[in-house]
């Protein structure tokens, strides 16, 4: 009974995982969107290409086999790599309020490529720093400040002004 429960919890634990893999690309993207944000979906393309590029790359290079046997493509975790660099664009992009809780799906679906033996920790953190360093790459911060000040001076006069947008 126990080793059904633990292979069900681990199935279960896998498919949530998976979920990660497909919102996030999907959130990130859409986000920009929402925001009429067309540079940072241009960031975001680029971020993604480069990091499914060198992942899929460095999984046919290394030819890593699984801890459950299954194939040899190990590593580096793409469902890592693809999530942490969601939330890398978002963090980056937008600000740790959307970062965090992408953070948080990311790092659960890290987990869940562990804990259904699909990949090793090291296979994890390397995904994920790729991931992360992808976006870091291409990705600046969307600048929405609200307030600004500027300094002029023309002859004898100076001008200090204050600008407040809302």
């Amino acid at each position: 009974m126990f080793s059904t429960f633990s292979i069900q919890a681990q199935h279960t634990i896998e498919k949530i995982g998976d979920v990660g893999l497909y919102s996030m690309p999907f959130v990130a993207l859409g986000t920009t969107f929402l925001k009429k944000d067309k540079p940072g979906a241009y960031a975001f393309s680029k971020a993604f290409v480069l990091n499914t590029v060198v992942t899929l790359g460095l999984k046919e290079i290394t030819n890593k086999e699984r801890p459950n046997g299954e194939d040899f493509k190990s590593f580096p975790s793409g469902h890592t790599s693809i999530t942490f660099q969601g939330a890398a664009f978002l963090q980056k992009r937008y600000g740790w309020d959307y970062g965090i809780p992408a953070y948080a799906v990311a790092a659960f679906t890290g987990f869940s490529r562990v804990y259904a033996k699909k990949h090793y920790v090291e296979d994890v953190a390397v995904g994920a720093a790729f991931g992360i360093l992808s976006s870091y790459i291409f990705t600046k911060k969307l600048n929405n400040d609200q307030v600004s000040f500027s300094f002029g001076k023309k002859g004898k006069d100076y001008c200090l002004s204050y600008h407040y947008q809302f």
